[in-house]
């Protein structure tokens, strides 16, 4: 009998620490704790982002496939003149300009509701009674959030970087300094999308609306845009080529493929440079009259190498993730004693 007991005691202690492992080990590759809290409570906005992003992204492969497919027919990748004639250009166009409104919806509808509303209708003061601090609440917030985002921008990123490399040193499209294939590609979308979310978790977290925050971060997401955009250039070394040819056909100096011309001027004798429009005089007799007394000798042409497209990238998305901590910071220090 008391084997028997002693038997059945084994077991049951047998079975409940294999109950215990197989618990321990289930809890191993799922959420728990505060993360699973955030994650359940945001999970609709986190689902959509990542559900939009694969969708994007199978997209965004399907076009590339399409135009190598195209390109390979003028013998890609060393393309022959030609092929831009009937390329459709449209889809990644379009693909350029809808990504365009990422930093700002991610901003407005996932930055500024994070801690707005849970101001607005009394989550942070039952929160703020439990056993976890501010600070492990606000951390753990902003990572999940801050980690979703990462990894879907830098999805569409990698992907559209992928689609447009073939013919980004073609002119047929946007120049690549401009925003639809500067902010696009690279890290820049990572970056500008880090800093309207936290910047949006900022502005919610002073305003305590849900709706007024989204509002103030929508002002704010342009704001950042039309800064950067303005910013954007000035990331970049100018380098200057100069000819001593005259100013007549192909005389002005050769640039690389793909480099985006930021001036021209006249070259003097004397090394100054004068505006091209000074001699745009009314006949060609007056205009050489003009060139022969401003003692021009060639032409000068600051530009951009296509070459440097990365480490301005890499700069600028340095200084906009240097902003982004300092919000964090701020979030930090304002929230552990002001949160509630």
């Amino acid at each position: 009998m008391s084997t028997m007991t002693n038997t059945d005691s084994t077991l049951s202690d047998s079975d409940s620490a294999g109950a215990e492992a197989g618990r321990g080990r289930g809890r191993g590759l799922r959420l728990s704790g505060m993360n699973w809290l955030v994650w359940r409570q945001h999970r609709a906005a986190y689902w959509t982002m990542l559900t939009a992003t694969a969708i994007t992204v199978a997209v965004f492969v399907y076009q590339r496939h399409e135009m190598i497919t195209y390109l390979g027919g003028y013998g890609y990748p060393d393309l022959k003149s030609g092929w831009e004639a009937k390329f459709d250009h449209d889809p990644l166009n379009v693909a350029a300009m809808m990504l365009g409104f990422l930093p700002v919806l991610i901003g407005v509808f996932v930055g500024a509701p994070l801690l707005a509303g849970d101001l607005e209708n009394g989550t942070a003061k039952l929160v703020n009674a439990q056993s976890v601090s501010r600070v492990r609440w606000l951390a753990t917030k902003l990572g999940v959030t801050a980690l979703v985002v990462v990894v879907c921008t830098t999805a569409l990123s990698a992907a559209f970087t992928w689609w447009w490399s073939p013919v980004k040193s073609s002119s047929y499209f946007t120049s690549w300094t401009d925003g639809p294939v500067f902010d696009n590609s690279g890290p820049v979308p990572v970056a500008l999308s880090l800093l309207t979310v936290v910047g949006g978790v900022a502005i919610g977290m002073l305003l305590r609306r849900t709706l007024l925050s989204m509002v103030v971060t929508l002002g704010f997401t342009v704001a950042v845009q039309m800064v950067w955009s303005y910013f954007r250039l000035s990331l970049a070394n100018v380098v200057t080529v100069t000819s001593h040819n005259g100013v007549g056909d192909n005389s002005t100096p050769n640039v690389p493929d793909g480099a985006h011309q930021l001036d021209e001027s006249y070259l003097t004798a004397s090394g100054d440079l004068i505006g091209w429009g000074s001699c745009a005089e009314a006949t060609e007799k007056a205009r050489d009259a003009c060139l022969d007394k401003a003692q021009v000798v060639g032409w000068s042409v600051d530009y951009i190498p296509i070459s440097q497209m990365s480490s301005m990238q890499w700069l600028g998305s340095s200084i906009l993730l240097a902003l982004t901590a300092g919000i964090v910071v701020f979030v930090i220090l304002w929230g552990r004693k002001r949160l509630v």
